[in-house]
């Protein structure tokens, strides 16, 4: 699975980029007939002034304000919880700043998605002049953005209090949350605020762990703690992005921006204050200490990572192979066992042998999930088990042959370990839109222009598929992708873990 750049041009392709101080230009390549060159009007793309980025990045911070205004303003549905309950501290200091702004849920449903669209093309446009732009403008961008969304409340979802839920179950209840659920605590004040009544907890033990302190404290000031905790969480993972394309030899302004400026980030990994960050941070620390050679460091970053949330492990036989030779292979190996002991042993202490509820999550299905559109193309009905079972299969020979391929030296181990993420994100029947969150990083560092292409059309399907307006569009057409036997199954057994 070699990606060179190169790799499936014409034949004559030409491609120019800054031909002159300030400009990108790509040309398409020129036809052969018969023989002789034939030239033929082609359409020149051109990005040639910086105000092009800067109103792409303008677009993305106004987008932001815009949302957390509308959020502030009242219950609506762009914050699941306020349906119960909207105190000032959960709605934040910017609450009835313009008075009432909720229009009709319709209306909102419609402006939140075609804000969404804005904003992607915004993104596109950003990545097209990023040449242009200065390290300092997309800095002081990716900052606005992240004191924007402080702001908000949670957006869309209700992982956060879920979080919090936990946390209060454990460390306030003296309940273990692997074996009990959240409605073994009706009484407690965020029982109304929380989604997964009736499921254990899915949440890594590191996560949980340092979440219990916030169950001891009073529920705003929990909730302050998490969501600024959050988005410094956001800014360090960031910053590591940007020191590693720095160590790699790459422009640090295209890696930043590929991440921080895409919308499911900006919107649904940030905006809703989700925990992938507390994952990711470590995990791109393990990726940056390996480049310097640090390789005991990374192996212990890299388990840290596997124990906020398991997903990670999916990096470890790609950090293993890139950890050459074998010397330094046998240290990171040494360093992941060395931090396993007292992570393993923190686990046992706080939870028993008792494991994060992955299985729930792994059969509840999400409508455009790709199991559950492929079930619905073979004519299954949806995400049948023995779909998810296939799936499931795949991913495992998928990750098999990506990590034989990094092994022989066939593919680059970032752009290795970034298709295998795709895979799982393509594997889940439990999709959300954050998840592609795993994969940017690793294609903006690697070196597949492919990889970096299917994270981009993942995220337009992920945009398209998750806006409001979607569920609107398909109802009025008659088409319900969770309404065969399987979907309807499925939905109930979602209905009964929510309740």
């Amino acid at each position: 699975m070699r990606d060179d750049l190169s790799q499936g041009e014409p034949t004559g392709a030409v491609a120019r980029v800054g031909t002159t101080p300030g400009e990108t230009t790509i040309l398409l390549p020129r036809v052969a007939w018969r023989g002789a060159l034939l030239r033929v009007p082609r359409p020149t793309f051109r990005v040639s002034r910086p105000a092009f980025g800067l109103a792409a990045l303008g677009v993305l911070v106004a987008g932001c304000v815009a949302v957390v205004v509308f959020a502030t303003a009242g219950p609506s549905a762009l914050v699941p919880s306020s349906s119960y309950a909207f105190p000032g501290w959960l709605a934040g200091p910017l609450h009835g700043l313009l008075g009432h702004l909720i229009p009709s849920p319709k209306a909102l449903s419609y402006g939140f998605s075609a804000l969404v669209v804005a904003m992607t093309l915004a993104y596109g446009l950003a990545l097209a002049s990023v040449r242009l732009l200065s390290m300092r403008t997309i800095v002081i961008a990716v900052v606005a953005v992240h004191v924007v969304l402080l702001l908000s409340p949670p957006l869309q979802l209700t992982d956060l209090f879920n979080y919090l839920g936990y946390a209060r179950l454990g460390a306030l209840h003296e309940l273990n949350p692997y074996t009990h659920v959240i409605g073994a605590a009706q009484h407690d004040p965020i029982y109304g605020l929380t989604s997964w009544h009736n499921m254990p907890s899915p949440y890594g033990p590191a996560f949980t762990l340092l979440t219990y302190p916030l169950g001891l404290l009073p529920l705003p000031a929990a909730y302050w703690v998490l969501k600024t905790a959050t988005v410094l969480a956001s800014l360090g993972f960031l910053a590591l992005v940007w020191r590693c394309a720095r160590q790699l030899g790459h422009d640090p302004r295209f890696a930043v921006l590929f991440v921080a400026a895409n919308p499911i980030f900006v919107i649904y990994e940030l905006g809703g204050f989700h925990n992938d960050v507390f994952m990711l941070l470590p995990a791109m620390g393990a990726i940056s200490l390996l480049l310097d050679g640090r390789d005991r460091r990374s192996g212990a970053s890299l388990m840290l990572a596997v124990a906020v949330k398991f997903t990670m492990v999916l990096l470890l036989p790609f950090l293993v192979l890139a950890a050459r030779p074998p010397r330094r292979r046998a240290r990171w190996l040494t360093g992941a066992a060395l931090a396993t002991v007292p992570l393993a042993g923190a686990t046992i202490a706080g939870f028993g042998f008792a494991l994060p509820n992955l299985s729930d999550q792994s059969t509840i299905l999400t409508p455009f999930s790709v199991p559950n559109l492929a079930g619905l193309l073979l004519g299954v009905g949806g995400g049948a088990p023995a779909v998810l079972r296939v799936a499931n299969v795949a991913l495992v020979v998928a990750v098999a042959t990506l990590v034989a391929l990094v092994a022989r030296r066939r593919s680059e181990w970032l752009s290795g370990a970034g298709w295998a993420t795709l895979a799982l994100v393509a594997s889940l029947a439990w999709l959300m839109p954050w998840y592609v969150v795993w994969v940017l990083p690793l294609a903006a560092l690697g070196s597949s222009l492919r990889l970096r292409r299917a994270a981009l059309a993942a995220t337009v399907f992920l945009v398209l598929t998750f806006m409001p307006v979607t569920g609107t569009v398909l109802g009025a057409l008659h088409l319900n992708p969770m309404g065969s036997s399987v979907g309807r199954a499925a939905t109930a057994r979602t209905h009964r873990l929510e309740r």
